[in-house]
């Protein structure tokens, strides 16, 4: 090979890797932060919707726009990337992994393996008073150890609710880290703790009120990124259900009176009232 015909291969090479890397940008681009991102047919008053996903996206709530398909990983990354494990009842273990596609994420290392299984309470201390949620460590045992691992790390303290839904999709998303919750970012929906653990509890799941699950961005790809039902959502059995708020839904509720700041096509949008996480607290249920 000529010096020149070896230049032009790695002209070639280059381009090819600048052009898989902006396919790359851009599907993670068309990921929406609410309800998975996955897109979930609901029927609506006889119609047809398509539901916005929850967590992994990066539309605003201005500009936010019904995704038409999951972001998709390179070659490299799928057939490379590690994957999450199942709870092992025998070794009272989870496996989780750190996130390869590239999110923004506020690191604090992956939460220890063995979990506790033990029945807990988890308190949201919000600026608009406590949020109490019954968690479901029996039946979620890898997500409820991953709340308490970050809520020990002090994770979501200052992190604002970036989302609220519609009257045809009502929930409430928090959980980003890096969220402005401003009706104006165009990153909200992307942040996340760096890694990822499986879905659990999804055999007849039902999204009612009162309910909190698990957004995600696929099959096995919760981070910390979570949602609070105030109505019925009509949502496939996607989205691990790990708790039920037992205290505050008077919260959620004057949080949805108050609307929207910029309602994105689907309705949903930052909230106006501002919901900022104080601080997460764990504690055996008494």
């Amino acid at each position: 090979m000529s010096g020149k015909d070896r230049q032009k291969q790695l002209a070639r090479e280059h381009y090819e890797r600048q052009n898989q890397r902006r396919i790359e940008r851009e599907a993670r681009a068309k990921r929406n932060a609410i309800i998975g991102t996955s897109v979930t047919a609901v029927v609506i008053i006889g119609g047809v919707i398509a539901a916005t996903t929850l967590l992994g996206g990066n539309d605003s709530p201005a500009t936010a726009t019904p995704a038409t398909s999951a972001p998709s990983a390179s070659p490299s990354e799928t057939s490379t990337a590690a994957k999450p494990t199942a709870f092992d009842p025998a070794g009272g273990t989870c496996g989780y992994v750190a996130d390869a596609d590239g999110s923004p994420a506020k690191n604090v290392g992956l939460p220890p393996a063995k979990v506790d299984t033990k029945p807990k309470t988890m308190t949201l201390k919000t600026s608009q008073g406590d949020i109490v949620i019954a968690v479901s460590a029996d039946k979620t045992p890898c997500t409820v150890n991953s709340f308490a691992f970050l809520a020990q790390k002090k994770f979501f303290n200052g992190s604002k609710c970036h989302r609220l839904g519609s009257d045809q999709f009502p929930v409430l998303q928090c959980g980003d880290p890096l969220a402005k919750a401003d009706g104006k970012s165009q990153t909200d929906g992307q942040g996340g703790p760096g890694y990822r653990f499986v879905n659990e509890n999804l055999k007849g799941a039902k999204y009612t009120r009162g309910v909190v699950a698990m957004a995600n961005s696929g099959p096995d790809t919760n981070g910390s990124q979570f949602f609070i039902v105030y109505g019925n959502a009509p949502l496939s059995p996607d989205y691990t259900p790990f708790g039920t708020v037992t205290k505050g839904m008077e919260i959620i509720d004057k949080v949805n009176k108050g609307g929207v700041i910029t309602p994105g096509p689907d309705g949903t949008g930052a909230p106006k009232e501002t919901v900022e996480i104080k601080d997460v607290t764990m504690s055996s249920k008494s």
